[in-house]
């Protein structure tokens, strides 16, 4: 059997790039059991609730929901359980020094297939007011109307 090459996304977290800004991203490795390996190819999981955190000097994913294989038996995983990260011991200290400083957290952006290996796209980021995120969204949709504008100009030929 051929490895498999490219990158293949199981799940993105669409919600943390509203709430949070983004400061940095990580890429991490993911330590998983058998039967989550198997539910994540057949593209199930969900980042909602996810979040990353440094205790002891490792890194750890946790609240991330893996739902149980379907054909797997006794030897199934339970759907929401804490996942050793696998980060490079610089990283690890660039991050906990980051969270420490205050208002920032980490938060899990998408969980994708990298070459066949399991990995998560963390990001160093820190939360939004409400106001900011009005802000953003009118931009968003200022942009969306001046693109508008422009397509329907260029196609009347003025």
């Amino acid at each position: 059997m051929p490895r498999e090459k490219g990158q293949k996304v199981v799940a993105t977290n669409r919600r943390a790039r509203h709430d949070y800004s983004i400061e940095d991203t990580y890429e991490a490795g993911l330590v998983l059991t058998g039967t989550e390996v198997k539910s994540l190819r057949q593209g199930r999981a969900s980042l909602v609730d996810g979040y990353a955190f440094i205790d002891g000097g490792e890194a750890w994913l946790d609240a991330v929901h893996i739902p149980e294989y379907n054909q797997g038996t006794w030897t199934n995983h339970p759907p929401r359980r804490k996942r050793k990260l696998l980060l490079h011991k610089d990283q690890i200290v660039k991050i906990s020094h980051k969270t420490k400083e205050g208002g920032y957290t980490l938060v899990p952006l998408s969980l994708y297939f990298n070459d066949g290996r399991a990995k998560v796209e963390l990001a160093v980021a820190k939360g939004k007011k409400e106001y900011d995120k009005r802000q953003a969204l009118r931009e968003k949709q200022d942009k969306r109307e001046a693109a508008r504008a422009m397509s329907t100009r260029s196609r009347l030929g003025d």
